[in-house]
């Protein structure tokens, strides 16, 4: 398991930038608890002989995560299945309130659950990233509201995120 003296590879795919700053806040996390960390996206991704924990993550668009990663699990599943791995997203989905919206925000969708079983993570945990009100259009702004989106912009919790960082530098 992860402690303070482990070399943990962060793996990411991001669209517009918001999975992109989590990773780096959870290798900054890591960092700071005396862990080696290297992040990187899918396309760069470091040799994983050199590490002894992986921390996937990716944006989530239609219940999805990004297609770089879930390659990327494809390419590297028997190197990520030898190692300790977890596994984060970042969509609307967290942020999401009301029943209905409750409900969709901690489901885990199908096509995350696969991925996550490929790679052997130990743990899935999903984010609130950024949701901007502009360039999305009437129909999604209204099923966003429907489904318990109360408010735009960054939505991310960084006590979160750094809680869960911390669970894996304490393993």
């Amino acid at each position: 398991m992860a402690h303070n003296t482990s070399r943990i590879a962060i793996v990411y795919a991001t669209a517009q930038g918001s999975t992109r700053e989590i990773a780096a806040f959870i290798g900054d996390c890591l960092t700071a608890r005396g862990a080696t960390v290297e992040v990187a996206d899918a396309e760069h991704a470091p040799d994983l002989s050199r590490f002894d924990v992986v921390i996937l993550g990716s944006a989530v668009h239609n219940r999805a995560l990004l297609p770089a990663l879930t390659s990327y699990v494809d390419s590297h599943r028997d190197e990520l299945l030898a190692r300790d791995v977890w596994l984060f997203s970042v969509g609307i989905g967290p942020a999401l309130r009301g029943p209905i919206g409750t409900f969709f925000g901690r489901a885990v969708p199908n096509q995350i659950r696969v991925v996550r079983d490929q790679a052997g993570a130990h743990a899935y945990r999903a984010f609130a990233g950024h949701y901007e009100r502009a360039g999305v259009s009437l129909g999604a702004r209204t099923m966003f509201r429907l489904l318990g989106g109360t408010r735009y912009g960054d939505l991310r919790d960084w006590p979160a995120i750094g809680t869960w960082a911390t669970s894996i530098a304490m393993l």
